[in-house]
């Protein structure tokens, strides 16, 4: 026998569904009723969609509720201005990744999340980030940049540099 509060959140997905918007409930249990156009953004979320999987909510178990809430805000923005002016899209998108930037935790956090639910145009954005993080810089400014510890003995190193020489030209 269903208690009554499972039957007043099934009532309330099949509800939202049928309003046009899809309830996800984060790894630490906050809900999101988004928008059907935002949450097509996931391809994820669009197989689950398409397949009637989204009755009582769709749980998203591997994202938290902060980060899942900045993949929405993400996904809220392209699908509500998917046929505005690419300029502004990309004012967005710059003011977003300099928002998470700042947070390497959160930008790391951010792609997965964005790898996990399939929301390509996040997951390139926040991987360019990196990669221009990245552009320029020697190994120790990288360890530096990303607190990456050097493990290696100077033999170590030594031996890897003569190895891929090519590389170091």
């Amino acid at each position: 026998m269903a208690s009554a509060g499972s039957v007043d959140e099934t009532a309330a997905a099949a509800t939202a569904t049928a309003t046009g918007t899809i309830l996800l409930i984060s790894s630490d249990g906050e809900r999101f009723e988004v928008p059907e156009e935002a949450s097509n953004l996931s391809e994820t979320i669009r197989h689950m969609i398409e397949d009637g999987c989204t009755e009582g909510g769709v749980p998203v178990p591997n994202v938290t509720g902060r980060i899942l809430a900045k993949v929405l805000e993400y996904c809220n923005k392209h699908a509500a201005d998917a046929e505005s002016n690419k300029e502004e899209l990309d004012k967005f998108d710059k003011a977003f990744v300099d928002e998470v930037k700042a947070d390497q935790a959160t930008l790391f956090d951010l792609i997965l999340a964005a790898n996990y639910l399939n929301v390509k145009g996040l997951l390139d954005l926040t991987c360019q980030t990196v990669a221009d993080m990245i552009k320029g810089k020697s190994v120790e400014e990288i360890r530096q940049t990303f607190n990456i510890k050097n493990d290696f003995t100077p033999e170590e190193e030594a031996e890897i540099r003569k190895e891929n020489q090519w590389a170091f030209d």
